[in-house]
């Protein structure tokens, strides 16, 4: 690992946006072999926004980006740089991130795609960051944003129950003399063999889009659901250590974790391990789903409207996702 000075780069602007179209629990008992409640005891989640199907991704993406571009003050010619991630781009080609580039005005801004699925967000953190380190860019947006209901069998009890759709941006700046904030240790990791507990099989380069591959459902997710629970607690436990550790802080230092919203077993059994109290656990799944590389910009953006993340604060931001992919960064706020 490369020795680097930190803070070089701290986050001045949060935003989020999510489709107005909701699904509750109430509405998938009537389409599913489930209840409300049992939906609710095993994932936390109660409602999601889903998209409708003539809807873009980055007309909400759109929303969130302005949003983040304002709390920090700096307009579309200010920006260097577009790091976007998702797994559900509008098209295939060109990059979602050169779309909002010019929806934006940002040009000359270089812009890019990044697929890492649920820590998406964190991912593209960490290359925005990298990027700033060597000389490509003084402020940087970092946007997560998915239209999973685009990916999801809505006949397929394992996945409905789990994804929405949403946005979320933020606005990363160059630390200048004296600020104390900005992102102090990140840690990524990945395990390939891993990949089929939660994939699509179909519809891409290897198994292109057929008659067959749509009669077959192959164009959605699959997911073994209680295998990637017990992965998914494991990466987030070892990445949170990991960051932690490479802060080289304790835990205890921790004033807030905002973890990937995927399932509240699971945020309950990596924060126990943590050795973080459910306290100083930020979520808001219940409202919103599983959102993917959308899910921790969206709860920074309302933990900082609430009032629960405030200027000082040190945060540990901790994901997990298909891949499998996992990633935690620790910050001062």
């Amino acid at each position: 690992m490369i020795d680097i000075t930190r803070p070089i780069a701290c986050i001045t602007g949060m935003g989020s946006a999510v489709p107005e179209g909701r699904l509750t629990n109430a509405e998938l008992e009537k389409t599913l072999d489930t209840t409300d409640e049992w939906i609710t005891d095993r994932t936390g989640i109660r409602c999601r926004h889903i998209a409708r199907p003539d809807e873009s991704m980055l007309s909400y993406t759109l929303k969130a980006a302005h949003q983040a571009m304002e709390q920090a003050g700096v307009t579309a010619a200010d920006l260097d740089g577009i790091v976007f991630a998702t797994v559900t781009p509008d098209r295939r080609l060109p990059s979602v991130a050169c779309d909002l580039q010019a929806a934006l005005g940002a040009k000359p801004a270089w812009a890019f795609d990044l697929v890492a699925a649920c820590p998406g967000w964190v991912y593209a953190l960490s290359v925005a960051e990298g990027m700033m380190a060597t000389g490509l860019g003084e402020t940087i947006l970092v946007v997560g944003a998915e239209k999973l209901s685009m990916i999801t069998d809505r006949d397929d009890r394992n996945t409905a129950i789990l994804f929405g759709d949403g946005a979320g941006a933020g606005v990363l700046r160059r630390v200048r003399p004296g600020e104390d904030r900005g992102i102090l240790a990140t840690y990524l990791g990945a395990d390939g063999d891993l990949a089929d507990l939660l994939y699509i099989p179909g519809g891409g380069a290897a198994d292109p889009f057929t008659e067959e591959v749509l009669r077959e459902r192959r164009h959605y997710m699959k997911m073994a659901g209680r295998e990637v629970f017990k992965a998914a607690v494991l990466a987030m436990s070892r990445s949170s250590d990991e960051a932690i550790r490479r802060a080289g802080m304790p835990p205890e230092s921790i004033d807030l974790l905002v973890p990937h919203q995927a399932n509240l077993r699971i945020i309950e059994a990596a924060a126990k391990h943590a050795g973080i109290p459910m306290s100083k656990v930020f979520c808001n799944l219940d409202r919103y789903g599983n959102t993917s590389s959308a899910s921790i910009p969206l709860a920074l953006t309302q933990a900082q409207a609430e009032g629960v993340l405030k200027p000082g604060m040190i945060v540990m931001l901790a994901a997990f996702g298909a891949g499998f992919t996992w990633g935690s960064v620790v910050l001062r706020w």
